[in-house]
């Protein structure tokens, strides 16, 4: 598979992922990470995906996806059965945001995250000049419509990895351009015009 079909920010989750290990991609969507993995990178992988239409997409490619709920599932999986788990712009949808992140790094030894920036200087500026829930490119509907419910900044981000014990082994911001900038925790210039955080993360209490 050409790695130029996929989206900026899926090709650098790609780069993350060690070849011939196990991945489990959390809200995997149509299993388009996931044919990339395997083909480009040899990796034992699976993914979990709410949508029906989806888990459908991704069996069609041959891809082993199952229909499931970050925010019930993740429970059942046991811990440490996965090198890395991906949750890919899905966090944002989840009811139970800390207690998901939580999981991710329970079953798999390091965990990549990635998210829609709620600090970047566009929305800041659309709240304050006409003070109402931005529509941008990265944040798509209307408030009434959205699928998001935990919408979040990458200091908030940063702050909760740091509650949960975890480790920010990289970490970078994105532009919808596809501008890519690494940054360190605390890089304010990073949650001000990073429309995407993006960021790999590994658990302290297992190493």
């Amino acid at each position: 598979m050409n790695s130029g079909t996929l989206r900026v920010d899926l090709k650098l989750i790609a780069d993350w992922v060690e070849p011939k290990s196990r991945v489990l991609d959390v809200g995997c969507g149509d299993g388009e990470l996931l044919r990339h993995l395997a083909h480009e990178k040899n990796v034992d992988g699976r993914g979990i995906e709410l949508s029906m239409a989806g888990v459908s997409a991704a069996v069609r490619r041959g891809l082993a996806v199952i229909q499931g709920d970050a925010d019930t599932d993740l429970k059942d999986y046991p811990s440490g059965a996965f090198d890395t788990v991906i949750l890919s712009q899905t966090l944002q949808a989840t009811r139970n945001p800390r207690e998901v992140l939580a999981h991710l790094l329970r079953i798999g030894r390091r965990a990549i995250v990635s998210f829609p920036n709620f600090g970047h200087w566009r929305i800041r500026l659309n709240l304050l000049a006409f003070g109402r829930m931005p529509v941008t490119a990265a944040l798509d509907a209307n408030w009434y419509d959205t699928p998001n419910i935990h919408l979040c900044t990458i200091r908030d981000f940063t702050a909760l990895a740091g509650e949960l014990g975890l480790s920010i082994e990289k970490a970078v911001s994105l532009t919808q351009e596809g501008r890519v900038r690494p940054f360190a925790p605390g890089d304010a210039w990073a949650n001000l015009l990073g429309e995407h955080g993006l960021f790999l993360l590994s658990n302290r209490a297992n190493r």
